[in-house]
């Protein structure tokens, strides 16, 4: 084993240019799967972390304006949704609507602290159940809780920036009393404020809204979290069937679409796999693709390699070598270049990865209206490095094997006058 390893020492060292020549397509080819992994990872993580604040199986309900007339009412007027929409929700669709939460909102002129004041502020009534379909993150505190609720309490849920604004900055808020238009207020929980866009609405029971502004029955929004929908066939399905059965209770056309604004928060989630799947095939099937080009590259340069040694191998063949000894010192020289370069490809590219995470990663990007995250993590997980390399080392065996097994097959005596 030491004689053929030495031998294979020293057909490198004699063809320098090939083996840098070889080393290079198959240290290349490495380093370009390995990044372009890490980017394609990066823009994935980071599509994934600026959605991380939205809930995705939740829909929001708003009322719209009718642009059909209806059993003699014209078109143009306002739908206002009140409590039989969550009574229809709850009864009509059991098997796909799991929680119904109204919610009514409120705009007051001034929330003050002391000195410190904020203007315009918009107070929402909710139920406790909205924080988990609308994804709120709690930083401090807690949320609207049954006994808040039954009690009709005058407590507040506030965003982070909103806190900073009241209290000072990495204030701690809780339990602190506030003034909202004449109005305490005691804070009982801080929530993570959406970096993509500017949230900033106190959130208070739904009761108590109702009670102090007299809202009666009805409500400024209707949010529902769902479930057993996973194709947008489905998902157009139950939206018609939702609004002809809301169609009944307001008295508009059930083909009337603009009778209800709604966001659907869960066909964004189905679109949003589907793009998410779509990148991840793409980046690996660019990543394949520079794969196999590296892999080609080292076959050219190894069939090369073979026919330039033909008359090599006819002297060895004369003097008693046997093939498979000739084939395995083949196999063995491109072994070791392919995994010495292959390794060597695939740390720069773990470390280029890296510099990105370093030095873009994790940076926002503040667009005015919104700030977004553009490259998140752009690393690559150990096992895609680690089996990029033994594919293209095994290519590197069979690169060898191939074009070896052809030239000893030619008779020693041709082989000599190759």
């Amino acid at each position: 084993m030491l004689d053929t390893l030495q031998e294979i020492y020293g057909a490198i060292m004699r063809n320098k240019m090939r083996t840098v020549a070889t080393g290079f397509a198959v240290a290349s080819g490495l380093f370009l799967i390995i990044v372009l992994q890490g980017a394609g990872n990066g823009i994935i993580n980071s599509f994934e972390a600026n959605m991380a604040d939205f809930a995705f199986d939740a829909i929001q309900i708003f009322g719209g304006r009718t642009t059909k007339p209806y059993e003699g009412i014209k078109e143009g007027r306002f739908i206002q949704l009140d409590n039989r929409d969550v009574e229809m929700s709850k009864r009509t669709f059991p098997n796909t609507v799991s929680d119904v939460m109204p919610s009514i909102s409120r705009t007051v002129t001034s929330v003050n602290y002391g000195e410190n004041y904020l203007v315009s502020v918009s107070l929402k009534g909710v139920y406790p159940a909205f924080a988990k379909s609308q994804a709120v993150k709690l930083l401090e505190g807690r949320f609207v809780n049954e006994v808040d609720l039954s009690q009709k309490r005058k407590v507040l849920v506030i965003g982070r920036r909103n806190a900073d604004d009241l209290f000072g900055k990495n204030s701690h808020p809780v339990g602190k009393v506030v003034n909202v238009s004449g109005i305490a207020y005691q804070v009982v929980g801080v929530y993570k404020t959406n970096e993509m866009f500017d949230s900033d609405e106190f959130y208070v029971p739904y009761s108590t809204l109702a009670i102090i502004y007299n809202k009666g029955q009805f409500l400024d929004e209707l949010t529902m979290t769902i479930h057993n929908i996973e194709s947008d066939s489905a998902m157009e399905q139950f939206m018609d069937e939702y609004i002809r059965a809301s169609s009944y209770i307001h008295s508009f056309a059930p083909d009337d679409k603009q009778a209800l604004w709604i966001w659907n928060q869960a066909e964004d989630n189905i679109q949003m796999n589907k793009a998410t799947n779509i990148l991840h095939t793409s980046f690996w099937i660019l990543g394949l693709l520079t794969l196999i080009s590296g892999v080609v590259g080292v076959s050219n340069i190894m069939l090369i390699s073979v026919k330039e040694r033909t008359r090599e191998f006819g002297i060895r063949r004369a003097i008693g070598a046997r093939p498979w000894a000739i084939i395995r010192m083949v196999m063995l020289e491109s072994v070791v270049i392919t995994a010495v370069f292959g390794y060597i490809g695939m740390l720069f590219g773990v470390f280029f990865c890296e510099w990105m995470n370093v030095t873009v990663g994790n940076q926002t990007m503040d667009m005015g209206v919104f700030k977004a995250q553009y490259f998140v993590n752009p690393t690559v997980d150990i096992s895609v490095c680690v089996t990029a390399t033994f594919i293209i080392v095994i290519a590197g065996a069979l690169a060898g094997f191939f074009p070896a097994r052809r030239a000893v097959s030619v008779k020693p005596i041709d082989a000599l006058r190759s």
